[in-house]
């Protein structure tokens, strides 16, 4: 399925820090995959979706801000800021700089950890945010990534 005319979507998956020790890293909270693994599985899942993925991981904050500022030819971004998700103005003034959809994954349930956990400085300038499903919320999030680039909407709620 290709999204545009004739032109595959290209979503681009930003992992903050720590992601690079998935499988080594407390893996009764985060799994036993590893970061290489899970990018070949999104990736090939990309590709039955009609999407060309790229992944990009670091630990440092201003390459984060960098790679958003790069994602001008992305189509739709899937980020987890990791901890700077809590701390973070800069990636998220980024975020709102590029006005490329963004779709915040985190792989454990931030809203059930410790209490500075619970605030992401992200969740209002994203179209939404995938919690608590493991790796498994990467690929939810690329079909989030589908339903937004085929013109689905996110349901606003005020007051």
């Amino acid at each position: 399925m290709e999204i545009g005319v004739g032109v595959m979507s290209k979503v681009c998956i930003i992992h903050g820090p720590n992601l690079n020790l998935l499988g080594s890293r407390e893996p009764s909270l985060y799994g036993e995959i590893t970061l290489e693994e899970l990018n070949r599985q999104l990736t090939d899942y990309g590709k039955r979706l009609g999407l060309e993925v790229e992944t990009f991981q670091s630990n440092y904050e201003g390459a984060i801000v960098e790679k958003i500022q790069q994602a001008v030819g992305c189509d739709c971004l899937i980020i987890n800021a990791a901890a700077y998700t809590h701390t973070s103005i800069a990636i998220r003034d980024a975020l709102l700089a590029v006005k490329v959809p963004a779709v915040e994954v985190h792989i454990s349930n931030i809203y059930r950890r410790e209490d500075f956990r619970q605030r992401s400085l992200l969740a209002d300038v994203v179209q939404g945010q995938i919690v608590g499903f493991g790796v498994y919320g990467y690929r939810l999030a690329l079909d989030a990534a589908i339903h937004l680039l085929q013109g689905g909407t996110t349901i606003v709620q005020t007051g």
